[in-house]
């Protein structure tokens, strides 16, 4: 597998980042250790979590793989901090307090020493962003973080971080949102992180499982939208634009004799200051899809088509003068 740097600095990554949001939860621990073989075995090396992945069972089932089933060394090991995890004082957010402890307790789950990406989930509008880095820069010179991140960021808090954090702890990366069904990003994120220097994880990079096409005719029963955990997320982008969308990139694998799924996934792949796209899976199959959409590049004609069809209005003041 290709690997890139990640924003200005001397760490390279595959161009596919392991998801594990459902692991713990709709993904036990046999078929977690079967989707991290069969990633590491392609070539992959980024592997994503979060210490609120269920409820931290995430980063508990990923900790028992690591070292005797993939060497830790193979692995750039990327979790998160700040969403709410208990009511205590220290329960959740990015005081330096709650950071710090979230940060102890990712590393006891995951069973490692340090971590090599350690991401702010969120923004926290309580807490003055000086303090949030000022933990950033501790965690990092504790050794207990290789680089730090973001995610969810919208461009002014982007802007922010990084502008504030640039001469001690740089922020390397941005994860958000970013597919053929939600390009907002574009709008200021996109080029505030390259202003920035700053690589982009795209999460949910195929709609939400909705681009892959196997909503079009109804909810099937084995899938994310028949769950009772995340049957809301993948309805969002369930709507009539979606479809247009969806449509579009079935025409587009038809003439490749390609998946939906490799379509959708080497479009965000490519897309200007990506660096890997966050792809999770039910099961070891969908990952093998997934993975397989390495040996794709788009025709530009192509490109350009699903480009059009997904397009989202740019104006003042992003586009200035006009």
């Amino acid at each position: 597998m290709e690997k890139r740097q990640l924003g200005r600095s001397g760490l390279r990554v595959s161009r596919t980042a392991l998801g594990t949001m459902t692991w713990g939860i709709d993904t036990d621990a046999e078929e977690a250790a079967s989707q991290l073989v069969a990633f590491v075995d392609a070539g992959g090396t980024l592997v994503d979590t979060a210490d609120v992945y269920g409820e931290g069972e995430s980063e508990r089932v990923l900790g028992t793989l690591l070292g005797d089933l993939v060497p830790r060394e193979d692995i750039v090991l990327a979790t998160k901090a700040v969403a709410r995890r208990t009511d205590g004082p220290f329960g959740g957010g990015a005081s330096r307090g709650a950071l710090l402890n979230a940060l102890n307790a990712s590393l006891r789950r995951l069973d490692v020493d340090y971590v090599d990406l350690w991401q702010l989930h969120a923004w926290d509008t309580a807490v003055p962003i000086e303090e949030t880095l000022a933990a950033l820069e501790f965690a990092v010179a504790s050794g207990k973080v290789r680089y730090v991140g973001v995610s969810n960021y919208s461009g002014w808090q982007l802007a922010t971080a990084a502008a504030r954090s640039a001469a001690t702890a740089p922020i390397l990366s941005t994860q958000v949102e970013y597919s053929l069904l939600e390009r907002g990003v574009e709008r200021e994120v996109v080029p505030g992180a390259a202003h920035h220097g700053i690589g982009l994880l795209p999460w949910a990079p195929l709609g939400r499982g909705v681009l892959t096409g196997k909503y079009r005719s109804g909810t099937p029963a084995d899938s994310r939208g028949a769950s009772t955990t995340f049957a809301g997320y993948v309805e969002h982008h369930r709507n009539e634009r979606a479809a247009r969308i969806v449509q579009a990139v079935a025409t587009a694998a038809d003439g490749l004799g390609t998946s939906p799924l490799a379509v959708a996934l080497a479009w965000v792949r490519d897309r200007p200051g990506v660096v890997a796209p966050v792809v999770g899976a039910r099961d070891t199959g969908q990952l093998t899809g997934s993975l397989a959409a390495e040996a794709i590049t788009l025709p530009s004609a192509i490109r350009s088509a699903l480009d059009d069809v997904s397009a989202i209005e740019v104006g003042y003041p992003e586009r200035w003068p006009r």
